[in-house]
């Protein structure tokens, strides 16, 4: 899915580590789940007000990703994430991983539930915390 006109994408470069590198010789899934949840924190913290960050956690209630192209040792990658509409509690937020040319590595989107940070219960995504993530 591409980046829709009414969000605002943010970007995170990305270098595998020899570590990254699995017996296959390339970056082993489990990286591209790490990546993910990395791109969507940086955004988090790259927009949303420090109120907001002291106020609120976000956990994942679900990934789905589709893994398209290998990346091997050496290849930059770019990840763009972005969310949805908030639903309740809950933000869909979609990540895509590509590579220096533009070909799709890899392709998810995870599904985030907030909860205040001193109940740690949900609460339902407040329109000022969603607002500084849609144009």
């Amino acid at each position: 899915m591409p980046l829709p006109p009414d969000r605002t994408g943010f970007r995170l470069a990305l270098m595998p580590e020899p570590a990254d590198i699995d017996e296959l010789g390339h970056v082993n899934n489990a990286v591209y789940l790490r990546w993910i949840q990395a791109v969507a924190v940086a955004h988090w913290q790259a927009v949303a007000p420090a109120e907001h960050q002291a106020r609120y956690i976000w956990v994942v209630s679900r990934h789905e990703i589709d893994y398209l192209a290998p990346t091997l040792p050496g290849e930059a990658l770019t990840a763009v994430t972005w969310v949805g509409t908030p639903r309740g509690a809950r933000f869909d937020r979609h990540v895509e991983i590509s590579s220096e040319d533009g070909r799709l590595r890899c392709r998810a989107l995870t599904v985030w539930a907030l909860l205040d940070a001193a109940s740690r219960r949900l609460v339902r995504v407040p329109a000022e915390v969603a607002a500084p993530f849609l144009r």
